[in-house]
């Protein structure tokens, strides 16, 4: 009979021996698990890429799963758990991990469909999420912005932009907003700082995180120097901004835009009550389209005298914000007007280009010819500008 020290002996070797046995047998099946996934990974990328496997928001019975920023993996699990494409949670997490995709789930809008292996799930959320283009032009108005957004397939509210455009306090971070005094009669505080550009957005991105993609391409074209020009001529950043809005609605031309500039730059200081009267029709045209109304060529009566401290017409200095989202040349020449420039009108001339004059004869005259411009069989489409 084997003593008890054999017994011990026997058992520990036993034991031994299924630990190596399953030791092998794990790294053997764990080998041929990470060769079958780099395999299974491959033949899905190609699918995407060749356009056999792919699901878009058209796709019967597709479901859009949204990661948020910060969400976990157990957060990711949980949401496909509630639109029943996993079953297990617990299962998606570990699986997750063995595969080295935890962590690395992609935030945005994805799409799904019922019956997807937990392999296919994964590697369709590390994949770029759904967004759309969408460009804007230089002198957009936020209104606008908006309509564009939701043409492009957005879906925030725009009760929630709004309120995010009137909360400064949420992007302090941004030098030039945390540099905005605030004006009771600004329709918008952040108005004016949308920059003009290209940009690629979510489908469902928050109106926050938007405005916090405008916002930074705006730090990006905004440079240190500019904040001393600006007190270099005695203004406030945000008033550069403000006039930079008119100066881009006036014209496109950049040349023009300085002397536009300049003319502006005159009436602001001149001690003449009657020229701080900016009568810059782009405010009139801006407080029309905020009544749905389309610009007016030539001004009327009506126009002139519409109540708002957006008028120009009626209010002396700028108005009591930007009227649109100017680009970077109309910018540039807000702080850098024509120097050496006397003139303190200007129109448009019928075919593109500014008439510029020094006294009010010149640009009654000036305006005459305008009219006349117009009147011809080819209208012209630039509207007038000035007093």
């Amino acid at each position: 009979m084997l003593s008890r020290k054999i017994k011990v002996a026997l058992l520990i070797l036993v034991v031994l021996l299924v630990l190596v046995f399953f030791g092998v047998a794990g790294i053997f099946l764990g080998y041929n698990y990470v060769i079958s996934q780099e395999e299974r990974f491959a033949n899905l990328k190609a699918s995407i890429e060749d356009g056999t496997f792919e699901i878009t928001p058209d796709t019967e019975g597709a479901v859009s799963i949204v990661i948020e920023e910060g969400d976990m993996t157990s957060d990711i699990a949980q949401k496909l758990f509630d639109c029943k494409l996993i079953d297990n949670t617990l299962v998606f997490s570990i699986m997750s991990k063995v595969n080295g995709f935890d962590g690395s789930y992609l935030a945005g809008t994805h799409y799904l469909i019922p019956g997807l292996t937990y392999d296919e799930i994964m590697y369709l959320l590390i994949q770029e999420p759904l967004s759309v283009t969408v460009t804007f032009p230089e002198g957009i108005t936020y209104e606008e912005i908006k309509t564009r957004l939701h043409e492009a397939g957005l879906t925030f509210s725009d009760e929630e932009f709004d309120e995010c455009m009137d909360s400064p306090d949420l992007f302090v971070d941004y030098e030039f907003v945390s540099r905005i005094v605030i004006n009771d009669e600004r329709d918008h505080i952040l108005s004016g700082y949308l920059f003009p550009d290209t940009y690629e957005f979510d489908v469902n991105a928050s109106a926050e995180s938007i405005i916090n993609t405008f916002l930074r391409n705006t730090a990006s074209k905004i440079y240190e120097d500019y904040y001393s020009r600006a007190e270099a001529l005695n203004m406030s950043f945000d008033e550069v901004i403000t006039l930079a809005s008119l100066i881009q609605m006036e014209s496109s031309n950049t040349t023009d835009m300085m002397y536009i500039s300049a003319v502006f730059h005159n009436r602001l200081v001149t001690d003449d009550e009657a020229l701080r009267y900016l009568g810059s029709d782009a405010t009139i045209n801006y407080l029309r389209s905020l009544e749905g109304l389309e610009p007016n060529i030539i001004l009327t009566d009506a126009d002139l005298i519409i109540d708002s401290p957006y008028n120009t017409y009626t209010h002396q200095g700028l108005p009591p914000g930007p009227i649109c989202m100017p680009g970077l040349d109309a910018i540039q020449a807000a702080l850098y007007p024509e120097p050496n420039c006397n003139y303190y009108y200007f129109c448009a001339t019928g075919d593109g280009g500014t008439a510029f004059a020094v006294t009010l004869a010149e640009h009654q005259q000036n305006v005459a010819n305008f009219q006349l411009a117009i009147s011809e069989p080819e209208e012209s489409e630039q509207t007038t500008s000035g007093e």
